[in-house]
């Protein structure tokens, strides 16, 4: 196998083109795109057609693509491992999470003892941070209601619940509780589809009976936070993804089950990589203190 070639090829899909890939690599375009047209020779393959943004990976391109993004994935892990036995307290950890509120205090703290460690976070809704985590690119996630998967180590941190959000001025805001099947009866803010929140409101309103009328979908919690502010409709997040914003209220969902466990949660072959494990230990410690 040509390890340039399949460099080469790998980069002008993650950069989304062969400009950006070659500057990525500190290549001339010419050279760059001479590597993958000699992977493509050799293996008798399409992997890359033109198209009017550039070029874009075929079919087989794609599946290619998937095979080496493990792959160099797998050949950064050998770097950090190598960096990391030869210098425990550096190196580099990758944080996700589908929350700050969720991640921040255990980041802080992994920071302070590790003062050396490279720390990046990726934040998104569940299914996006599950999806980074097995596909290697992120290290170490934070994230809730963890599927069954023999491919993950996961450690429980945390339960939490659904509450609603409704303006300050409110007729209910003094109640301090909602009735789930009230949400029927005017505009809901919805967290976007592959959110754990959206997943955990829709089963409660199936096991409740409950159909929703109007309802605005909204991607982030901060998006929810503001459209609620602006007296779109009622929102709903967790519990702990709410610090408190004198416009709002937040009131009990009642009438069904709205829990969610929290995880933190690596791939198994990698429990034992130094700063993986200390992540994972740093922040079930924070959560037995809670």
């Amino acid at each position: 196998m040509n390890y340039a070639a399949l460099r080469a090829f790998h980069h002008v899909v993650e950069q989304g083109g062969v400009t950006r890939a070659a500057a990525a690599l500190g290549l001339t375009q010419p050279t760059l795109s001479g590597q993958v047209k000699d992977l493509q020779a050799r293996h008798r393959v399409t992997l890359l057609e033109r198209s009017g943004r550039g070029v874009e990976p075929t079919e087989l391109g794609r599946a290619l693509h998937a095979l080496t993004r493990r792959y160099f994935a797998v050949e950064d892990e050998i770097d950090e491992f190598l960096a990391n036995a030869r210098d425990p307290g550096s190196g580099r950890l990758r944080l996700g999470a589908d929350a700050p509120a969720h991640v921040i205090p255990a980041l802080a703290a992994f920071a302070r003892r590790f003062p050396r460690m490279r720390l990046s976070l990726s934040l998104g809704n569940s299914r996006d941070i599950l999806g980074q985590l097995l596909d290697r690119r992120c290290d170490v996630a934070v994230i809730p209601d963890l599927p069954r998967d023999r491919r993950l180590y996961a450690a429980a941190l945390r339960d939490d619940r659904l509450v609603a959000l409704v303006p300050r001025r409110h007729p209910l805001a003094r109640q301090g509780r909602l009735a789930i099947g009230d949400l029927a009866r005017g505009s809901v803010v919805l967290r976007e589809p592959g959110s754990r929140t959206r997943a955990v409101l829709q089963a409660a309103l199936e096991r409740a009976g409950v159909a929703l009328g109007a309802a605005i979908e909204v991607g982030s919690r901060e998006g929810v936070i503001e459209a609620v502010a602006a007296g779109l409709g009622t929102g709903v997040i967790f519990a702990s993804e709410f610090r408190g914003d004198e416009r709002l209220r937040a009131l009990e969902l009642a009438g069904a089950a709205t829990h969610s466990r929290e995880f933190v949660a690596c791939l198994g072959a990698r429990r034992d990589v130094p700063a993986v494990k200390a992540f994972v230990e740093i922040a079930q410690a924070l959560a037995r203190r809670e």
